[in-house]
């Protein structure tokens, strides 16, 4: 029963990633009648249209840490269910390039506050033999929400005519009902009402909820952890540590070419000869591997730790890459392009994908976890909107032959199999104080 509590709470605030999944990538389905609808320009199409949901993204992971520490985390996760909500219905209703943006916006205001809110929450309900488990479910639900956009992308293709991009937006704003709804009944973080509201009352009734079996020891230990924590010393000063594996594992996220070939799928199996209607069937067959290895990373996080799989995906990610690449260059064919980027996918999946959420939340103390998630989650999303703010423009320069953005790509990721073998400490099955300690704190 009590494993379970803690089961129920961790997908409920999981599914704030089911929206951050659907959210980030339903515009790829949108991104083409758009394009044609208001004939923007290629930087304009980049820096408005395609990217402007992950400036806000980048805003939303980098002040989302405020909220979360004076409001706490489960308030946040509410909020968050009515930006996306918001979003979705005013996204599906723009009427021009500059309405739609501004609603994109909304909703990567929302995807960015969950990134630091969800993983943050779910660690902090969790014990350290299920925490990489969890904490996981929110990346599981990233994938089933990209998996469910990319499927209602296909079937609303035509459903509206020329309008069917905005169904594809709008019904978005049913599972933002759902999720809202639902975040109204989980508890607030135990570990965030005793650093910072000293609500040790309502802290112990959660503890004995998740099953602690010493709750007053356990008490205690967050307590003692706190007040070990030198609190004059500067934030960057005292933990550049945690802040640069936090930096470091956001980094090689977005350089590994992920949300490049999320966000543009359709396009890039466009220019290997697929036809409209094909591309968008081909990135269904994308997310559903990416559907099915995440539940690789989901069994394995706890067992082979966070360490060993990302140095497993970082191989993969190089392999796939050079096959990607060596597609392109070679004229492989779409079929060898389809089985390289879905290698590519799994990859991810096993790897970063299960990985940099669970990560990131367990390396900072309880007080400084709001401010260090904020830290980690933005890098990964200013790279991101990076990233998708150059693709049209990119993908324009080299639209014969686009080998050599793998080819970068691919290089990134041995820098990254160095950073997970030479620098990345092993989380798995230690508490969060104890990784407080295993750090220096």
């Amino acid at each position: 029963m009590k494993n379970s509590n803690q089961n129920l709470w961790a997908f409920t605030a999981s599914l704030a990633g089911f929206l951050f999944g659907f959210d980030t990538v339903v515009i790829s389905g949108a991104n083409l009648p758009i394009k044609e609808l208001w004939q923007t320009s290629p930087w304009f199409h980049g820096t408005f249209i395609m990217s402007m949901a992950l400036w806000g993204t980048v805003v939303g992971s980098l002040l989302g840490g405020i909220p979360s520490q004076r409001f706490g985390r489960k308030n946040t996760l509410i909020w968050i269910g009515i930006l996306y909500f918001v979003s979705a219905v005013g996204s599906g209703l723009a009427t021009d390039p500059y309405m739609f943006s501004f609603f994109r916006f909304i909703g990567g205001l929302g995807v960015g506050a969950s990134t630091v809110a969800g993983p943050m929450y779910i660690s902090e309900i969790s014990t350290p033999k299920n925490r990489g488990k969890l904490v996981a479910l929110y990346q599981f639900n990233i994938v089933l929400g990209i998996l469910i956009a990319f499927l209602s992308n296909y079937l609303l293709k035509g459903v509206g005519g020329d309008n069917d991009w905005r169904w594809m937006l709008g019904i978005e704003g049913l599972p933002a009902i759902i999720y809202f709804v639902a975040v109204l009944f989980v508890p607030k973080s135990p570990r965030w009402l005793i650093t910072v509201k000293n609500d040790v009352a309502g802290a112990k009734a959660v503890l004995l909820k998740m099953g602690v079996e010493d709750v007053d020891a356990k008490i205690a230990e967050i307590q003692a952890a706190d007040d070990t924590v030198q609190k004059t010393d500067s934030f960057f000063k005292h933990y550049k540590k945690p802040l640069t594996l936090a930096f470091l594992i956001a980094f090689f996220n977005q350089l590994s070419g992920i949300n490049f070939v999320l966000y543009y799928a359709p396009e890039i199996f466009e220019m290997a000869g697929l036809a409209t209607k094909d591309s968008l069937f081909s990135s269904i067959a994308i997310g559903g591997i990416n559907l099915v290895f995440t539940f690789v990373g989901l069994y394995l996080i706890d067992r082979a730790g966070r360490r060993q799989l990302l140095i497993v995906g970082s191989i993969g990610y190089i392999v796939s890459l050079l096959m990607i690449s060596a597609s392109f260059y070679a004229g492989l064919g779409s079929t060898f392009l389809l089985i390289s980027m879905m290698a590519f996918i799994a990859s991810h999946a096993v790897g970063q994908g299960a990985v940099i959420w669970v990560f990131i939340a367990e390396i900072f103390p309880n007080h400084a976890r709001a401010a260090g998630q904020s830290w980690g989650t933005g890098t990964h999303w200013v790279f991101a909107a990076i990233i998708t703010l150059l693709g049209p423009v990119v993908i324009g320069i080299f639209q014969t032959n686009p080998w050599p953005i793998f080819t970068i790509f691919a290089a990134m990721m041995v820098f990254q199999l160095l950073f997970a073998v030479f620098m990345m400490p092993e989380t798995k099955g230690v508490s969060l104080e104890d990784i407080q300690k295993k750090l220096g704190f």
